[in-house]
């Protein structure tokens, strides 16, 4: 028998647990019995969400205010940020943050324990991050679980892994990807454990369901981030955009053949963290005059530009300078790592960096509602395109995006779902003639292929013939895959592969695409046309 829900949600991250846990709020307050539906591949915590070091961003002092918070977003996002969106997530986000306190989440405040304790981050002109630690991801997560645990409409199935959205296609008609009566029910999902695909039945769908970090060699991403709600909507013809802004977090600790990278917080810089080379000297003079406090994508080029000119394999952040104690009580988790791990201390040794992928600023579009264009599918968090980031996303302000439109997703639910009808003879998952793989080296082989066509052609900086060498050993990746696939029972490692090569495609065709360099996408031959354009 089918399962079948009121509301799906597939992922389990801020975004996910935003939106299940007002949504059955709503239905408490009013006695109403629904049904909601938690879906997510591993254990319920595992999420990009609990990887989230520094913080999320608000205006929460009398002397910050909203108009300034806008402005360091638009700048960030190189302008191309949707200014409507921008207004709508920075007046929202205190209130959001307000009900993740309520449910329980914890912030640090000042040694006195009157305020909180705000810190400040690359691209931000005043201090509004609030922050737990630097585990700041993991207490948000923490709270939010506990939340949804004590909610008995919501049910949450771990090990489970969303295969495809189930839309009007499957009910034999054809579907295009600017038709506006396209349909989604639900999703057809891999019961990890049975190894059998089972029908996810549901008047609504909200994808939440994270980054695409696996796609390239180095990301502070976790394994599960592979880009499977993008590239099922992509599939479902649902609409992308900005796949070009991939994100490098300019510093990873430098950990060679690990993977994901230990994430070394943007906050570290906002609290004093001074970037070096190989030879103890500063060089972010040499490329904007905020230093080591500029937005990311400035920083992570330039890291970049210093490793190539030297051959050196890293740069350094320097916090020796800073008190040490306040230093530990910040970032327990950062000082343990490198000391544990690595043998660092801190207080006279420098913390080896390298840019590492790090965050989707592009993704399915959706609307100021987290709306896609097909009827009753709902995206947001990192999957999901807003508007909010543009070319560059400002430091702390994902977490924020996804709790402001978990609850404006929430609204146009309550909104719509009573329109909403499941469809008879929906049918089930047709594996015929498809067999256990008998061994999976070559999805081994082909995502490592991937992982370094990614990296090597369609990184911090591309050009015309990187872009175009990736897109033409993509396509033989595609159909060595394709192949393997249509011959296969679906199994977690074969789908998320499908996945990755076609997240890849999308962000190499939008690279080919921009014309100009934003942000985020810095193509060598852009710069060329600009130099040329600039000189006549």
């Amino acid at each position: 028998m089918p399962h079948q829900f009121d509301f799906l949600v597939i992922g389990s991250g801020i975004a996910g647990l935003s939106y299940a846990t007002k949504l059955a709020m709503h239905f408490e307050d009013r006695q109403q019995p629904v049904k909601i539906g938690v879906i997510t591949k591993v254990q319920a915590d595992e999420t990009n969400t609990k990887y989230a070091q520094g913080g999320i961003a608000a205006v929460w002092s009398e002397d910050d205010s909203f108009e300034k918070h806008i402005e360091d977003t638009m700048v960030a996002g190189d302008y191309l940020s949707d200014r409507h969106i921008v207004e709508i997530v920075v007046n929202e986000g205190p209130g959001r943050i307000r009900e993740l306190i309520d449910y329980g989440t914890r912030f640090d405040r000042e040694h006195d324990g009157t305020d909180y304790d705000l810190a400040k981050e690359g691209g931000h002109s005043d201090y509004r991050i609030l922050h737990f630690k630097d585990i700041t991801g993991a207490e948000i997560e923490r709270a939010l679980l506990e939340k949804a645990h004590s909610l008995p409409s919501i049910e949450i199935f771990t090990h489970f892994y969303a295969v495809e959205l189930i839309t009007r296609h499957h009910l034999g008609e054809t579907v295009h990807r600017y038709d506006t009566n396209n349909v989604c029910y639900g999703a057809y999902v891999l019961n990890t454990k049975t190894g059998q695909v089972e029908k996810f039945l549901a008047k609504t769908t909200l994808l939440a369901t994270g980054g695409i970090g696996n796609v390239y060699q180095n990301t502070t991403n976790p394994s599960i981030a592979t880009g499977d709600g993008i590239a099922m909507a992509y599939r479902a013809k649902g609409i992308c955009k900005d796949m070009e802004f991939i994100q490098f977090h300019p510093t990873a600790l430098y950990e060679p053949d690990k993977k994901p990278n230990f994430l070394i917080s943007e906050a570290v810089r906002g609290f004093g963290g001074v970037l070096k080379n190989m030879k103890g000297e500063t060089f972010m003079e040499n490329y904007d005059p905020r230093l080591s406090l500029a937005p990311r994508d400035i920083v992570a080029r330039a890291i970049d530009s210093e490793m190539k000119k030297t051959g050196d394999p890293h740069v350094y952040i320097d916090v020796t300078h800073v008190d040490y104690d306040r230093f530990v009580e910040h970032f327990p988790t950062i000082t343990a790592y490198c000391r544990d791990h690595y043998g660092l201390d801190l207080r006279k040794d420098f913390i080896p960096v390298v840019p590492a992928q790090h965050y989707m600023c592009g993704g399915v579009r959706v609307n100021e509602y987290g709306q896609t264009n097909i009827h009753y599918l709902y995206a947001v968090g990192e999957c999901a395109c807003t508007g909010l980031h543009g070319a560059n996303r400002l430091a702390s302000n994902s977490l924020l995006e996804a709790v402001v439109f978990g609850h404006r997703a929430y609204l146009k639910t309550i909104d719509n779902y009573q329109q909403a009808s499941l469809p008879d003879g929906i049918p089930d998952w047709n594996d015929a003639g498809t067999t256990h793989p008998e061994e999976l080296i070559l999805v081994t082989e082909i995502q490592r292929e991937l992982e370094a066509i990614m990296s090597n052609y369609v990184g911090i900086v591309r050009s015309n013939r990187r872009l175009k060498r990736a897109m033409d050993r993509l396509e033989l990746l595609y159909l060595e895959h394709e192949e393997l696939y249509r011959q296969s029972k679906v199994s977690v490692r074969i789908c998320e592969l499908r996945n990755m090569i076609e997240v890849a495609y999308l962000v190499i065709k939008a690279a080919m695409a921009r014309r100009d360099n934003r942000g985020l996408h810095f193509n060598l031959d852009n710069l060329k046309q600009e130099t040329r354009n600039a000189l006549t």
